[in-house]
């Protein structure tokens, strides 16, 4: 790629300033918003009270960059630190939430650079005041507020090419100089051209070249601009920085290389990134919203210089979560991701709300404190209804194909039924070995959970996260997934029984795993989970529920697990006895959620309990696997919200020639609960068989529903 500069010739249009975040009409619209609206004036009130306050603080900018916020992990623990009191100059306490111990930073090695962390946040704690304070200055008009920008800017214009390159593992000559890596070190250089370009009719001509020969064509020309990383939410983050220094400066070879380039322009982001049901192709919530947060700036700036970036592959980005979350409007842990409430990305809501009049969006708006950046400085001040956010929630099963997530609903509201079956695309260097997985939620409460993620830098990451046994599913051989795309087979209502039917796809050399969940009612899920393989294996079905065991009437005994990846980190194991027809556990959430579950013991099975990981290694979720050796199997087993007890009876099928058909090709299962029965026929490969209840009647149907009593 031939970097923007190196030939020293640049096609140059000359946009007005500011133009970046606002332009002249944005500014006018903010100082209306700040004079009609309650909220918008006490966000203005706030932000201008801190620029005042730095006002007269010197600006001492940190003897080096920062480190990676990955590496800002306990390493006992796995668990984020917090920075405590100043110790020493660049120095200070860092304290673990776990064993409430202190540790301090060693610069010798980046997992434990901790103070290169502090280091970090100073870093784009400036370059965020240097964006405040030429807001203030654009709405009051006063020369002490840009001068305080460009003392900031240029500050760091001097120090910028002394900061030594350095990497996420401290290694030299590569990385970023204010950060350790090209994304952090493009979301720095963002808040600084936006910064810039607030106060850039107030600095002279020569103060202008040195910020653009100092810091902002090197900051592009070292570290952002080479190596591009095709479709991925970091270069979206990437093209934001390139594009913004291209109409700060007018340069339109770095406009065209960060919104038209083939391969990695803002236009492909979204083209080849975003998928038909809105969600970005990494799979994950927090990702999702990064990438958004990654694109809209360069959306913006385009937009006040005469670009209409807002797409409708970007509108779909806002609607895709209202589709995915749970009816607490939360969005599943998947792949590299935490829990993401809608409610804390509702600042970005505000500008889509904006740019594209959805309403709802407007009902996410109407429940928050509109507190944000984004709400300032682009907030709609009509009356909002909260209404339409109840309403844009689907409230019914649905399945999305393009991401792979299979939603089985039932009742209404935040106290309906909720699941969740995984088996999409990986998600690339951020999907997680975790085909046919799931995640359930009820009565409020997130009752099956997934891994989610710890910060790259733990070593939980690596020997939890990333294992398939910290997922719902099956793990073969004691090893992990390989990556994979999986499919959905069938999916619809029977006798107003909601279902579906997943393939996980290539996980295995020589295994087919197919997973059928059934959702009788809002309190019982009925789960068939049939295997076939090449040859025969150990295959361990993981299950995560939430709350603590209740080990009234337990017949176990104590084992120690081995040490392969996830097994090594589970606590507490017991091996119970499996001899009975079915096994029922129980686990406690509150006083009113004692989810019961029922494993049909259909084939001889090694049933252990245990706990697996959360949030750190004291955080704890209990395990339950069902161990079996063999070649073709069926697991058959239920979850009963309500916690009542479950009678699972399982039987063959036979085909038009009498013969018996395994039990992991064709299921039959009947299930009784609270006076009520279910007789349930899973016929994945849709192999013509005899329904018992009807000797002389053939079905090929993926799943039938013969009898059930409401």
């Amino acid at each position: 790629m031939l970097l923007a500069g190196s030939d020293g010739i640049h096609a140059a249009t000359a946009y007005p300033h500011p133009c970046l975040l606002l332009d002249t009409n944005g500014i006018a619209a903010l100082k209306s918003r700040i004079a009609t609206a309650a909220w918008a004036r006490a966000s203005w009130v706030e932000l201008s009270n801190s620029v005042v306050r730095a006002l007269n603080r010197p600006i001492e900018l940190p003897p080096r960059g920062g480190n990676w916020s990955h590496n800002y992990v306990c390493p006992t623990h796995g668990a984020r630190l917090s920075q405590g009191k100043q110790l020493a100059k660049w120095e200070w306490e860092h304290i673990c939430p776990v064993g409430h111990h202190v540790l301090h930073g060693d610069p010798s090695k980046a997992t434990l650079d901790f103070d290169g962390n502090a280091i970090a946040g100073i870093h784009g704690k400036y370059a965020q005041e240097a964006v405040n304070a030429g807001l203030v200055y654009q709405v009051t008009g006063q020369q002490r507020f840009a001068q305080k920008a460009r003392d900031i800017l240029l500050a760091y214009a001097a120090r910028y090419l002394t900061y030594p390159l350095h990497d996420n593992q401290g290694k030299p000559g590569r990385g970023g100089r204010v950060a350790s890596q090209p994304l952090t070190e493009a979301s720095w250089l963002i808040d600084i051209a936006q910064g810039a370009d607030l106060v850039w009719n107030t600095l002279s001509g020569e103060e202008r070249k040195s910020l653009e020969d100092k810091l902002l064509r090197p900051a592009l020309d070292e570290i952002i601009l080479p190596r591009p990383q095709g479709i991925h939410n970091i270069q979206c983050r990437r093209n934001s920085a390139i594009g913004l220094v291209g109409f700060l400066l007018g340069d339109e070879k770095l406009i065209s290389i960060a919104i038209d380039d083939p391969a990695n322009g803002f236009r492909k982001q979204l083209e080849k990134g975003v998928l038909d049901d809105g969600m970005w192709l990494e799979g994950a919530s927090g990702y999702h919203f990064f990438t958004i947060a990654g694109l809209w700036s360069l959306a913006e700036a385009a937009r006040n210089c005469g670009i209409n970036l807002y797409a409708p592959k970007f509108q779909a980005m806002f609607d895709g979560p209202l589709a995915l979350a749970m009816p607490n409007f939360v969005l599943p842990n998947f792949n590299d991701s935490g829990m993401v409430p809608l409610q804390n990305q509702s600042d970005l809501y505000e500008l889509a709300y904006a740019r594209f009049h959805q309403p709802a969006y407007a009902g996410l708006l109407a429940e928050s404190d509109r507190r944000g950046q984004l709400a300032l400085l682009y907030g709609e001040t009509a009356p909002l209804s909260k209404a339409a956010s109840t309403s844009a929630l689907k409230s019914a099963s649905h399945n999305s194909p393009a991401s792979g997530y299979a939603i089985l609903q039932r009742g209404e509201g935040k106290d309906g039924t909720w699941l969740c079956v995984k088996y999409g695309p990986h998600g690339g260097g951020h999907g997680h070995p975790d085909k046919n997985t799931f995640v359930l939620y009820a009565r409020g409460e997130v009752v099956a959970t997934d891994a989610g993620t710890h910060a790259y830098g733990s070593p939980l990451h690596r020997d939890w996260d990333k294992t398939t046994l910290a997922h719902n599913t099956v793990v073969v051989d004691e090893t992990s997934q390989e990556p994979a795309t999986g499919k959905c087979l069938a999916f619809g209502t029977e006798r107003n029984v909601d279902y579906c039917i997943t393939d996980g796809g290539a996980i295995y050399k020589g295994v087919r795993f197919i997973r059928t969940a059934a959702m009788l009612t809002t309190n019982l899920i009925l789960f068939i989970d049939q295997i076939r393989c090449e040859g025969p294996h150990t295959l361990d079905l993981a299950y995560h529920q939430m709350g603590e065991w209740k080990t009234n009437g337990w017949k176990a005994s104590p084992i120690t697990c081995s040490a392969a990846a996830g097994y090594s980190r589970l606590q507490q194991t017991f091996r119970h006895d499996s001899k009975l027809a079915t096994s029922t556990f129980k686990t406690r959430l509150n006083e009113k959620l004692q989810p019961s579950i029922t494993l049909a013991n259909n084939e001889p099975t090694e049933i252990v309990t245990g706990y697996g990981l959360l949030k750190t290694t004291e955080d704890l979720v209990p395990m339950l696997l069902q161990r079996r050796h063999a070649q073709n199997t069926a697991f058959v087993w239920a979850v009963a919200l309500d916690g009542t007890a479950v009678e699972l009876q399982v039987s063959g099928a036979q085909d038009g020639s009498g013969n018996s058909v395994e039990l992991s090709e064709v299921a039959q299962v009947e299930l009784k609960a609270k006076g009520q029965s279910w007789t349930i026929l899973a016929n994945p490969s849709q192999r013509a068989v005899k329904l018992p209840e009807k000797p002389g009647e053939m079905k090929q149907a993926f799943l039938v529903l013969q009898s059930a009593s409401e």
